[in-house]
């Protein structure tokens, strides 16, 4: 699959920035004489470690390049992965003020710690992972670093059994939280309909979530396999196909909000609250305009989602949203972790978070 000149630029574009900012931390470190530790490889965050199609361990959901490989389940436990030779250089290096991996330098896990601080000591983590059924998507995003990681992938999708360990690894971990998502599109699995009954199976208690672009989520049997999540974020930039595929190459916003519409449809008439639904706008500068924004709100409404949230990004550099950056989008919905979110149903706020 050709991957675009946007897509392609903004590669380049976001290599060049964390490489200018691991050395400058770096060089912050040696003058300040901090150092360095990761959340995720302490065992402490509920995102980034990831387990992607091929059954290889990264400290990173951004891991496009394969640098942030802890190891492979194929060779080795997750605990002898998690506590081996490469996360214990990882510690290392970061104890000492270096960035083992340019990824870490605009990772939301990366803490400062002063000369004198210790860091926690590394326990399996529990709050929760990411879990890459797939590494194949059915649109181009021009933000999106996938096709990298395609080509780093010697599996590209999981197969059921693979999963199903999967599945039992992240209940013998007690994982709070299974993200089912990464970078793929988690519906193009042929498997989909096994896969999420299989993980709410074996996670009973756990919080799960997919992230997905909406326009696969397309039969009343893949609708009834989202049953069993906890929350579904769609994917959606724009109100028209046009702003749209300003972003989102060979999308369909038409396609995307019609899922979003059948089903809140499917769950409701079930009489059931769960999973969230959420309309997830990542902002830019073609799509943050006022009316823009009241317009996704009514429609969001109109069609029952529980939620829309507004998302800023700096990926693609060119299309920052310059109004959420000086505050125009300060009396829209709610401040939250994701940007600014507008509760459409009360009583799913806490639950989202």
């Amino acid at each position: 699959m050709a991957v675009s000149l946007a897509t392609r630029f903004n590669c380049r574009v976001s290599d060049l920035l964390r490489w200018m900012l691991s050395h400058w931390l770096e060089w912050r470190a040696k003058i300040t004489r901090c150092k360095y530790y990761c959340q995720a490889l302490a065992g402490e965050s509920e995102y980034n470690i990831t387990i992607n199609s091929d059954l290889t361990v990264s400290c990173s959901c951004q891991d496009c390049d394969g640098t942030g490989h802890l190891g492979s389940l194929r060779n080795n436990s997750f605990e002898e992965i998690f506590f081996g030779f490469v996360a214990g250089k990882f510690r290392r290096d970061l104890g000492v003020g270096k960035l083992p991996i340019p990824t870490c330098a605009r990772c939301g896990d990366l803490r400062r710690l002063k000369k004198d601080e210790t860091p926690p000591k590394p326990r399996l983590p529990y709050r929760g992972m990411l879990l890459e059924n797939t590494v194949i998507c059915n649109v181009d995003c021009i933000g999106c670093a996938r096709m990298r990681a395609v080509n780093v992938r010697t599996q590209k999708t999981m197969p059921l059994a693979e999963l199903s360990q999967m599945a039992d690894l992240a209940a013998r971990l007690g994982m709070q939280r299974i993200f089912y998502l990464n970078l793929g599109e988690p519906f193009l699995s042929p498997r989909i309909c096994q896969e999420l009954p299989l993980l709410r199976a074996k996670n009973p208690n756990a919080y799960i979530r997919v992230s997905t672009n909406g326009i696969l989520l397309n039969t009343d049997a893949k609708r009834e396999a989202a049953l069993n999540l906890s929350d579904i974020q769609f994917s959606v930039h724009g109100i028209s196909d046009a702003i749209c595929a300003k972003y989102m190459k060979r999308g369909s916003f038409e396609k995307a909000f019609e899922a979003m519409r059948k089903m809140v449809i499917f769950r409701d008439t079930r009489g059931l609250k769960m999973p969230i639904l959420e309309w997830k706008y990542l902002l830019f500068n073609w799509n943050d305009h006022a009316e823009t924004i009241r317009r996704a709100i009514e429609m969001a409404g109109k069609i029952g989602m529980d939620i829309i949230s507004f998302w800023p990004t700096l990926k693609p550099l060119y299309g920052v949203s310059w109004r959420y950056q000086l505050g125009w989008f300060n009396e829209v919905g709610v401040k939250s972790w994701k940007g600014r979110e507008v509760i459409l149903r009360p009583d799913v706020a806490a639950a989202s978070k």
